[in-house]
């Protein structure tokens, strides 16, 4: 059943414009922030927004309008999944029976960011989240195959004269075994919508995660904006680490001392701000697309 909604009419030309200009913004992205190093190993700080977030760089690089807009035919949109043709055949859109059967994520990730964006942002983790997955671990078990900062001895102390605030599971559950019980409040699967919040960084880097879900439903600017702070939290969270990445021009923030824990602070705030810009203009898609669900 076709959508009953306003509906927005691109020309194939204008379409072919934004194409480009987007891939040259991803191109500058993927330039600046590298997935594998120079000697062709994987980057051990870039990679992670697309192994543990699994959009592929081809994928980011398809420009999508979103739901609700036809696309003059010619477009290489024609071959994308999840298009279909117009009533009068000569444009594409993104099929309505796609929003039926997203309808369970849309409704989830609405939910998810709107009892997020309701709660006062913390901002105490100080991003020992990653100590603690590192902490008592034997040094077979390091993450990242990049050396600590400190000593381990030192690392570990780190965390037994910190309060580990985690507030994000996904995170919480690559805490060794000895450091779970040292969390302020137990973190579940099912307990992750009333746990979240927005001051925590990899609940601003998951962000891109739920826009990228969503496409083609909503826009890639909205996509690529959510990169881009995702970057951003991502620089933070590792220079924050019990890491040791100078040598990849990420100077460490010593969060186990008071200057830089203030400094953690200041950076997490802006970031937060950013994120929260984000987190509005998912939440508006959402309302969107739930308002124009084609009847079953």
């Amino acid at each position: 059943m076709a959508d009953q909604g306003l509906r927005v009419r691109l020309r194939a030309t204008d379409t072919a414009d934004r194409t480009e200009r987007h891939r040259r913004r991803v191109g500058r992205l993927l330039d600046d922030h590298p997935v594998r190093t120079p000697d062709g190993s994987p980057h051990p700080v870039w990679d992670f927004l697309f192994r543990y977030y699994s959009h592929k760089p081809a994928l980011l690089m398809r420009w999508h309008p979103g739901y609700g807009v036809d696309i003059d035919t010619p477009t290489e949109h024609a071959d994308y999944p999840h298009y279909v043709p117009t009533a009068d055949g000569d444009a594409v859109t993104v099929d309505p029976a796609y929003l039926q059967t997203r309808s369970r994520t849309v409704g989830f990730v609405d939910g998810l960011l709107r009892a997020t964006a309701d709660r006062p942002p913390r901002l105490n983790c100080f991003g020992m989240h990653e100590w603690a997955m590192v902490y008592r671990a034997p040094s077979s078990d390091i993450r990242h195959g990049t050396p600590l900062r400190l000593s381990p001895a030192d690392t570990d102390a780190a965390v037994e004269a910190s309060d580990l605030r985690c507030t994000h599971f996904d995170a919480f559950r690559f805490f060794t075994e000895p450091a779970g019980p040292r969390n302020l409040m137990p973190l579940t699967r099912q307990t992750q919508v009333d746990s979240e919040q927005p001051g925590c960084v990899h609940a601003g880097m998951d962000l891109y995660k739920w826009a990228y879900k969503l496409s083609p439903l909503i826009g890639s600017d909205l996509v690529v904006d959510a990169l881009e702070v995702a970057f951003g939290l991502r620089e933070l969270d590792m220079r924050a680490s019990p890491y040791d990445f100078a040598s990849l021009g990420l100077a460490p923030i010593a969060v186990e001392t008071p200057a830089g824990r203030a400094e953690y602070v200041r950076l997490q705030v802006t970031l937060t701000d950013h994120a929260a810009l984000i987190r509005r203009r998912l939440i508006d898609s959402c309302a969107g697309l739930i308002d124009r669900q084609p009847p079953c």
